[in-house]
């Protein structure tokens, strides 16, 4: 089904990019907002997103636009692809307009202060809107170059996640469908820390048995968390679990991957953040999930680890040192004897 309106897509990076031509070649009038006259006015006369996807054409159906409240004012179906710490502050002077409206987050972050996913926050600006999640194994560039690939939609509103696979579901781009939004929306988040961890680990020259074993400890360790928060653990096990975890610890196309692949360069963490000069949400997520891990209690020694090496001057070896040292715990022990 074709949105009679056109499809609003709120943020002009790579992500929001890629996602505007999907809808734009499934035959979507859309709408790229992105608060940078001079970005906008260069996707019009070039065809591209030189600041973000290089090489890459973007679609003649998509219309990149600077006023947010006529964009939002267009569209029923919202797709808001903005950095964690920008979303309220861009939303809020709109939030009226957003009553009603389907508005589907694709930001993998967490508030530091609050400690509120994306989906949470819309609620807490729009409590009339309808919500999503849109998350998954979904590199931008690889999106825009028409790889295979999948997503998951989650929300309780059936409707909405009828609508969001119409729009999105075609010939390189399949969307699954799940009720679990917390648990889809909160793997996004949480996996971005450990993909800076194997981007470290790449970086400095360890093994594939290394890598394996950050990668399947991190899953135990992002699933223990989730659960203690009120997630299915099933859901770990899906394109927004492991699948996004997997892709993002493996590719040097993750932003989070490449930030820790130069801090294994040995450059410090503003020089990385600076030469990927884009967001890497794992950055901001790891403070804040550290100190609400230790809060709850929760064993997350991957993400303790991390944070000494991000913030208090400890080195990989160390920290992969104390972890090989420490008492072996259970290896799969996320799941209850009910089953979750």
């Amino acid at each position: 089904m074709i949105e009679q309106q056109p499809v609003a897509v709120l943020g002009g990076g790579s992500f929001g990019t890629a996602l505007a031509n999907l809808l734009a070649e499934n035959g979507q009038r859309t709408l790229l907002w992105m608060r940078d006259c001079e970005q906008a006015e260069a996707i019009r006369t070039t065809g591209e997103n030189p600041r973000y996807l290089k090489g890459i054409r973007v679609h003649p159906a998509v219309e990149p636009v600077t006023d947010l409240a006529a964009t939002v004012q267009a569209c029923a179906l919202i797709f808001v692809v903005l950095p964690s710490t920008a979303l309220r502050a861009a939303l809020q002077p709109v939030a009226e307009q957003l009553s009603g409206k389907l508005l589907i987050s694709t930001t993998k972050g967490i508030e530091a202060d609050s400690f509120l996913l994306m989906s949470q926050i819309l609620e807490d600006i729009a409590p009339q809107a309808r919500i999503g999640v849109l998350s998954g194994p979904n590199l931008a560039r690889e999106i825009a170059e028409h790889a295979l690939t999948a997503t998951v939609i989650a929300s309780e509103d059936e409707d909405l996640c009828r609508r969001v696979q119409q729009a999105l579901h075609g010939r390189t781009f399949r969307v699954y469908a799940s009720r679990d939004r917390f648990g889809v929306e909160l793997g996004g988040a949480l996996k971005n820390v450990y993909a800076i961890m194997s981007g470290m680990a790449a970086a400095m020259g360890m093994g594939e048995n290394t890598k394996s074993m950050l990668i399947t400890r991190a899953l135990a360790e992002m699933t223990r968390f989730a659960v203690t928060l009120g997630a299915n653990p099933m859901t770990f096990l899906g394109l927004a679990g492991v699948g996004d975890l997997i892709v993002t610890c493996s590719s040097a196309k993750s932003r989070n991957y490449q930030v820790g692949f130069a801090l294994g360069q040995g450059l410090s963490l503003d020089a990385a953040v600076e030469r990927l000069g884009e967001v890497a949400e794992g950055v901001n997520t790891i403070r804040v999930l550290k100190a609400r891990a230790d809060q709850l209690g929760v064993y997350m020694p991957l993400v303790a680890g991390l944070h000494a090496i991000l913030f208090e001057g400890r080195t990989l070896e160390q920290v992969i040192g104390l972890l090989m040292s420490a008492e072996p715990k259970t290896d799969v022990d996320f799941i209850s004897s009910s089953g979750f």
